[in-house]
């Protein structure tokens, strides 16, 4: 443990310009491993029906959120021994290969593989990057700076889908994965000159056992809620089996940390108010986040009859809420010192923004949409901003990697969890609805159907579709309202604590 103390960068004055270009370095990384995240969502449903795989969509992005929140904590932790730099370098160079075996797929299974390596990447790029803030600058200030990445984040939401959306119109849907390679050099070449070498005096040993049983119990987790009910029934010998391996591997996990060197995510962390608090509401905000965002493009396309780039531009309220709350409650972070009731605001504004999608039909205004999107975003924004400074705020220094990386973990999981969970629930609910209104050979499941299918239907069969996709949505909203409720009770528990003006040594 005292090596990793003893051995993280010299902190830089918070007014050099190496502190001003370390934070530039920080914005182009975390925009590149964001946008590789968002780009692919208004072209999913091209993807799914071009490789017959629409009800395997969502894997699309449930495999790129696993693998992010395997990565996240690992990464963290090797930034924390080894150095921000080498750490986030390497992640970039895995993060293009997932990007070129994407582009690549000819196959669902392909495809879906090498979004699993982009988001191992991916994962490891955002929370180190994050963690750099925190090497340069105090407590005090760190709100305001985590507020601006929620904006960089915010950005990056938007443009990704429309830049998708450009590129799947204008040439195909295997260029939105090259299309990160510009993006991945520039942030190369910043990160080079920005951020310092650290050299290890002392070897450490990896907790390489941890790393392991951590990866099997959040894959147990996703698979069982993307499985069970849909593929599996809840009390069959898979599912059951499934439980079995994920609680073993808990209980594995529990004795490794207790005995290792350095624990890839240490257990005295779950003691710690914030840290528990902070990430239980990012858990629950991550389901809510990303179900909308896997499943807004498609009602927009098939029920709305909107283009692919269109249906990209109804993000953008989105963002545009969650850029202003995130920077706007990162400023009063950072100029009032107090930031307990923020969060608590935010998630019950996003509670009413998810019944107020609930109510989305095929008759549903297109502004009504537009609306409910600006508050959903207004919901987001101060729970990332905040719960990253604040977590920064109150671990020790040595864990500032592993610190920050749970709040990503914990988003993500609940992110690939609450897709999965959504996609089987809406997979099931759709099947059901339009039980006996596709043609026949579409009627092999929901795997084949497009906007592009349902245009060609009878206008009875049309209006029919339309309302059975309306009706399998509405209880993934139902279900995010009440998450974001429970997010606002969990937030009125965090305990505030002051913030120095000064870095810790």
């Amino acid at each position: 443990m005292t090596t990793a103390r003893t051995q993280n960068p010299a902190r830089p004055r918070t007014d050099s310009s190496q502190t001003r270009i370390a934070l530039a370095a920080v914005a182009v990384t975390l925009l590149f491993a964001s946008l590789g995240q968002t780009i692919v969502t208004t072209a999913i449903p091209i993807m799914a029906a071009d490789l017959g795989g629409m009800d395997h969509m969502t894997w699309v992005i449930t495999a790129y959120l696993l693998a992010s929140t395997v990565g996240a904590p690992v990464a963290g932790k090797l930034g924390d021994l080894y150095g921000r730099k080498l750490v986030v370098q390497v992640g970039i160079f895995i993060f293009l290969a997932g990007a070129t075996l994407a582009g690549l797929a000819q196959s669902m299974g392909v495809l879906i593989a090498g979004r699993a390596i982009q988001g191992l990447g991916g994962g490891g790029l955002i929370v180190v990057s994050m963690a750099v803030v925190a090497d340069v600058l105090p407590p005090r200030q760190r709100g305001q700076a985590q507020g601006l990445l929620g904006a960089v984040f915010g950005v990056s939401t938007v443009i990704g889908p429309l830049i998708g959306g450009f590129l799947v119109e204008a040439l195909n849907w295997h260029w939105i994965f090259f299309a990160n390679f510009p993006v991945g050099l520039l942030a190369l070449v910043v990160l080079h000159a920005a951020l310092p070498n650290v050299k290890r005096e002392n070897a450490v040993k990896l907790d390489v056992a941890g790393a392991f049983l951590l990866a099997t119990i959040l894959s147990v987790a996703v698979l069982i809620s993307n499985l069970g009910g849909s593929v599996y029934p809840w009390g069959s010998v898979e599912l059951l089996s499934l439980v079995g391996l994920g609680l073993a591997a808990l209980a594995g996990f529990v004795l490794v940390e207790q005995r290792a060197q350095e624990p890839v995510l240490p257990l005295n962390l779950f003691r710690n108010n914030t840290f528990l608090v902070v990430n239980t509401v990012g858990f629950m905000v991550g389901v809510a986040m990303f179900g909308t965002i896997t499943f807004m493009p498609l009602y927009l396309q098939v029920v709305q009859g909107v283009s692919t780039a269109v249906s990209g531009l109804f993000l953008t309220p989105m963002m545009a809420g969650l850029i202003a709350s995130s920077a706007g409650a990162g400023r009063v972070m950072s100029r009032t010192g107090r930031y307990k009731w923020m969060p608590v605001l935010s998630t019950a504004l996003l509670a009413l923004a998810m019944l107020s999608l609930s109510t989305l039909s095929a008759g549903s205004s297109l502004w009504l949409v537009a609306f409910s999107m600006v508050f959903v975003g207004l919901g987001l924004g101060p729970v990332f901003s905040i719960g990253v400074a604040a977590i920064q705020n109150d671990i020790p220094v040595h864990m500032l990697g592993v610190g920050t990386a749970s709040a990503n973990m914990f988003r993500l999981i609940g992110g690939a969890i609450g897709t999965a969970a959504f996609g089987a629930l809406f997979s099931s609910n759709l099947a059901r609805n339009l039980a006996g209104d596709l043609p026949v050979n579409a009627e092999d499941g929901i795997g084949s159907i497009s906007a592009e299918l349902v245009s060609h239907l009878p206008a009875q069969a049309q209006h029919d579709v339309f309302v059975g996709f309306s009706a399998a949505l509405h209880p993934v909203f139902w279900i995010a309202a009440a998450l974001a409720l429970v997010a606002c009770i969990v937030s009125l528990q965090l305990r505030e604590v002051p913030l120095p003006d000064s870095l810790a040594k």
